[in-house]
């Protein structure tokens, strides 16, 4: 399709370019001039540039120029592009760096991925093979990758490409706290656990020659603005963003989907899922109340686990099946301690002092229980495996 033609597009999307930009007037106006080759919904956020980048504005009238004296940093400067866009009645924005590595003819393929996936967030994910590519800028791009899936279970080769679109009612929903380069960090890893999707479509980028490369990045300050921004975001993954992911996950799938999709086809192998399902028991019976799912969840994620199947195994301790749980427990307590096998602190006369007295013989019973219900279900779980799906097969 010819350039032209997508002004019409970007019109019935409505969907506008965003280009926030800082002391870049030497690429500036070639980017704006090839953007217009595909719409003319351009939004400029001029953050507190001190060259010429207001004259070089004041060239392009059809552009929206949103123009402040103080250089806030580049969060801040989407963040404000995003709420005016939302507010001009745009649905949707792409974002593009103005240092002239992003090329205007792969704003097409935000268009078409949109068509299916209309409240994601789409990242550009560029041609990372590239020779000419700085050895430290893809050192950077894996470090932020890693964390990234350790903040969210999802993985992205190319998180911190500048390149994407934007729902904006969705984004716009939350308050950030981030203001400069870290804001395309928080912005992905909290809509992530929002359980909006975090898709990506393939761009060319341009690396040019060191002499005419202009960065605003400030390795050590931004660095480690970025690193307390991680270690933050894992810390509360843990706690509240994973499970909050989780309940997105089940909320937006149907019960009977994850059941058929996640657990019952399945491409994990016997051995994968009865370890999900001996650590699934193992999570649901030792004691950590309050903390079962989180932790379930979280330690899933690190051991690469079906986190489906672990959470299912851990509803071993739901009401109906607790008592169980807790009498088990505190037999297998006594067995292991010598202890007399009544149940008298359990069925009257329960106070602190006598919870006090069964509480280490509670704690080592449902300790060495889970470890061998983990053990005995996970040994059962693969042998019926071995046995089923070896005459599904045949």
């Amino acid at each position: 399709m010819k350039a032209e033609n997508y002004h019409k597009i970007f019109k019935e999307k409505k969907c506008c370019v965003l280009l926030p930009t800082y002391n870049n007037a030497s690429a500036l106006p070639k980017v704006i001039k090839n953007v217009m080759q595909y719409t003319d919904d351009i939004i400029v956020i001029n953050d507190g540039s001190t060259d010429n980048t207001i004259e070089i504005l004041k060239q392009f009238p059809d552009v929206i120029d949103l123009s402040y004296e103080q250089n806030e940093g580049k969060g801040f400067a989407l963040r404000a592009g995003m709420k005016l866009a939302e507010n001009l009645g745009y649905e949707f924005a792409i974002t593009m760096d103005t240092d002239g590595q992003h090329f205007a003819s792969d704003l097409s393929q935000f268009l078409k991925k949109i068509e299916d996936k209309k409240d994601a967030i789409i990242i550009g994910e560029r041609n990372r093979n590239r020779q000419d590519q700085k050895q430290g800028s893809s050192f950077a791009n894996k470090f932020s990758n890693f964390w990234f899936w350790a903040e969210t279970g999802i993985r992205h080769i190319d998180t911190q490409s500048g390149f994407r679109l934007y729902p904006l009612k969705k984004i716009n929903e939350l308050k950030y706290f981030s203001s400069r380069y870290e804001f395309e960090i928080e912005v992905l890893v909290r809509n992530a656990w929002r359980g909006i999707d975090i898709e990506q479509v393939p761009v060319n980028v341009y690396y040019p020659p060191e002499k005419e490369q202009v960065s605003h990045f400030r390795p050590f300050k931004d660095f480690f603005r970025i690193s307390i921004l991680n270690s933050i975001l894992v810390l509360i993954a843990f706690f509240y963003g994973l499970p909050k992911r989780l309940f997105h996950y089940i909320k937006k799938k149907k019960f009977k989907q994850i059941i058929k999709e996640d657990i019952l086809q399945t491409k994990d192998s016997n051995l994968q899922i009865s370890k999900a399902v001996g650590f699934g028991f193992f999570m649901g019976i030792v004691p950590i109340w309050g903390w079962q799912t989180i932790m379930a969840l979280a330690l899933s994620q690190y051991f690469k686990l079906n986190k489906a199947i672990v959470i299912l195994s851990a509803n071993i301790s739901i009401p109906p099946l607790l008592p169980f749980v807790l009498f088990g427990s505190f037999y297998t307590g006594a067995i292991v301690t010598g202890k007399d096998l009544n149940l008298i602190h359990f069925t009257s006369g329960i106070s602190f002092k006598t919870v006090s007295q069964d509480l280490m013989q509670y704690i080592i019973g449902a300790v060495v229980l889970s470890v061998v219900s983990a053990i005995v279900t996970g040994l059962i779980t693969y042998l019926l495996l071995k046995i089923f799906r070896k005459k599904k097969s045949l």
